[in-house]
């Protein structure tokens, strides 16, 4: 009985530890922050929404999303919306350190997020909606109108919904007006305002949120460890590269390795270069808003320097190749936003070079094909030589270290010089006196 008895024990323990086993663990519960600081596009947006689901996951007492950004776009900004108010755990958004802003989309995610809080020498605000056609000129009337009425909805939505201040986020859409920290605490927009990170976690411990759907929830932060999430090195490295103006340089330095290979081919370096900048440029195409006129222009500028090789066309190809990378170079990237469009500075001597570049290879294309061959038949039309004999019309010539059957349509006599004109397939050579 006793062995038995043991031998039940032992099971039951076993069976239990296999249970706590096989149960999914559950995170110690903490305060997390990750921070946006660029502007708002697909890279950020995947940041943002990656880190409220492993907040949920790890049953997080508040996620702060630490802003400073100038805006962005607006598909990036509603899908980071749209995530902050469904989180099952609590979001603040906090624009920081001091000299920070959340202007234009970060201004509709600070609206949207449980608590809005600003550092010290901060400003959030306008959110006008700016945009640009295909053609790279600005919207029409009726639909600048369309997405203004559309973002203004949008923004008040969010305010009524989070308890702020409808009038005067409809105002920063509308009037694209600005605040100070100390405005949009008064003014009710923003819920306080915390010197550092610690300091809004002290002022949160203990506050009551509603949250979007109406539910209430207390805040216990008191004592919870603060972690910070920075971004994977995946999305540390293609927001590198969707920087625009690296984009840009990718791309121009792709296309100028491809045109190296195809000039010269079997150099294989500038081609495997070119190759690898030129996917890298098309992948932060990818993020970025493209005008596809601008890509175009710019192929258009390689294909008229590489006719100038074979229309003869007194510069007027390179020139309109020129012209075309300068303009295709600034309608390249599509934004409203300066900090998502390359550099002016940047791209007039990027585009300047590189057409200078090609132009200089195609000169030394053009003064390979018009000067003359020193080898084989052709090579030797126009050498000098001496008639070993008289030429009525055919004789002897001496020319380039070998002794020719030649011919000649004017009498030539022994010992006079002449120069090769011709050279026939029977390897007979026509010539005519030196000087004539």
């Amino acid at each position: 009985m006793i062995s038995s008895y043991n031998e039940l024990a032992v099971s039951q323990r076993i069976r239990a530890l296999f249970l706590v086993l096989s149960m999914p663990a559950i995170a110690a519960a903490d305060v997390r922050k990750i921070t946006v600081n660029a502007p708002i596009h697909p890279i950020t947006s995947e940041y943002v929404v990656g880190a409220i689901r492993a907040a949920e996951k790890a049953n997080a007492r508040l996620l702060i999303i630490g802003l400073n950004t100038p805006g962005g776009l607006d598909t990036s900004m509603r899908e980071i919306i749209e995530a902050v108010v469904n989180a099952k755990v609590p979001v603040a958004a906090y624009v920081s350190p001091s000299g920070a802003r959340a202007a234009s989309a970060g201004f509709f995610i600070g609206v949207a997020c449980d608590v809005f809080a600003m550092a010290p020498g901060t400003n959030t605000g306008a959110a006008h909606p700016v945009g640009i056609s295909l053609t790279g000129q600005t919207m029409d009337k009726t639909m600048e109108d369309k997405v203004t009425h559309d973002a203004a909805s949008y923004i008040k939505t969010l305010a009524e919904k989070r308890g702020r201040n409808v009038s005067m986020a409809e105002d920063a859409v509308r009037k694209s007006l600005s605040y100070t920290e100390e405005e949009a605490l008064k003014g009710g927009v923003i819920d306080l305002i915390a010197k550092n990170d610690r300091d809004l976690v002290e002022r949160l411990d203990g506050k009551v949120l509603r949250r979007f759907d109406g539910a209430e929830t207390t805040l216990a932060l008191a004592g919870e460890p603060f972690i910070e999430v920075p971004m994977s090195f995946r999305q540390r490295f293609l927001l590198t590269i969707s920087n625009p103006n690296l984009a840009y340089i990718l791309l121009m330095i792709g296309l100028l390795g491809l045109y190296f290979e195809f000039a010269n081919p079997g150099a294989v370096l500038p081609g495997v270069l070119g190759g690898i900048s030129l996917l890298l440029a098309v992948f932060a195409f990818q993020i970025l808003p493209i005008n596809y006129v601008g890509l175009l222009l710019i192929l258009l500028a390689i294909a008229l320097f590489v006719l100038e090789v074979k229309v003869h066309s007194y510069g007027m190809l390179s020139v309109g190749g020129i012209v075309a990378m300068l303009i295709g170079s600034m309608m390249l990237i599509d934004s409203p936003v300066p900090e998502l469009r390359p550099s002016l500075r940047l791209i007039v001597p990027v585009a300047a070079g590189i057409s200078l570049v090609c132009i200089f290879l195609v000169a030394l294309v053009i003064r390979a094909q018009a000067r003359r061959a020193v080898t084989g038949r052709e090579g030797m039309v126009g050498e000098v030589g001496t008639a070993r004999t008289d030429l009525t019309p055919s004789g002897k010539v001496f020319v380039h270290g070998e002794l020719w059957q030649a011919e000649s349509d004017q009498p030539v006599r022994m010992g006079e010089r002449v120069r090769v004109v011709e050279v026939e397939k029977s390897l007979k050579i026509k010539v005519k006196k030196e000087g004539l």
